[in-house]
Order: C-alpha cells, then structure tokens, then sequence
C-alpha cells in the first residue's frame, strides 16, 4: 500500500481566522470609539478655583476627618439632622465627606442615616480634569 492511496482525514480548519477577524473588529471599535470626543485644545487653561470660599451647599451634612458630623458649620447628631430634614431630602440625602474621612466612619455614618429613614445617599466628591501636555 502506497502512502499517497491512503484516502487522508479531512483536517479540522483551525478558528484562527475567526479569532483574528474578532480582535480585528474590536480593535476598529476601539480605534473609532476613542476619538467620538474631540481632545481639548492644547492652548486651553482651564479654570483654577483654589482661591474660591469653600463653602458647603445648603443643606448638606458635612463629615470631617475624624467622623464628626457637621451641618452648617456646627456640630450635630445625625438623629437631630435627619428630623429637620424635607421629605425631599429624605428621599436623596447628598453628604459631604472630609478626603481623610476613613471608610468605616463614612458607612457607620450612611447606615445610621438610613436607619433613620433616608432612602437614597450621594456623596459630594471633587471632579478635576487632567490637563495632558
């Protein structure tokens, strides 16, 4: 018997080219997704606001660094400010916590106000944009 009247086995096709075809894809959703929005202008200086009063909103409690509870400026039980609050503010509460304010305090915190009635908790956090060079 010769090796080539031997009927061969149809090779199984490899899903190499399915896969490069996939990344292919992902790579050009990736490549046009990235430029939807258009980078600031190199020349732009945004606006620096470390000169601003930083003044709370109204209304808001502010928790300080070592777990204190603050509402305009004074200090304040979490039972006695949740009970001055509108119905509204029930609903979506937003608070302020210090930078150094550890996690544990800041969840004790929302759990008590929750506890206390309030459904929703938003925290005030800073938003800065990265200026690139």
């Amino acid at each position: 018997m010769n090796i080539f009247d031997q009927k061969s086995e149809k090779q199984k096709a490899e899903p190499t080219i399915a896969l490069i075809n996939i990344v292919f894809l992902m790579l050009i959703f990736f490549l046009v997704s990235a430029q939807i929005t258009a980078p600031l202008d190199n020349k732009l200086e945004l606006v620096t606001t470390e000169e601003l009063a930083q003044t709370p909103p109204p209304n808001h409690l502010v928790i300080s660094a070592d777990g204190s509870t603050k509402f305009k400026g004074l200090e304040v039980l979490l039972s006695d400010y949740v009970t001055g609050l509108t119905d509204d503010e029930m609903q979506r509460l937003r608070i302020i916590p210090d930078r150094n304010t550890s996690a544990v305090k800041l969840i004790e915190i929302s759990n008590t106000i929750r506890q206390l009635g309030v459904k929703e908790i938003f925290l005030v956090t800073e938003r800065s944009i990265g200026n690139e060079n």
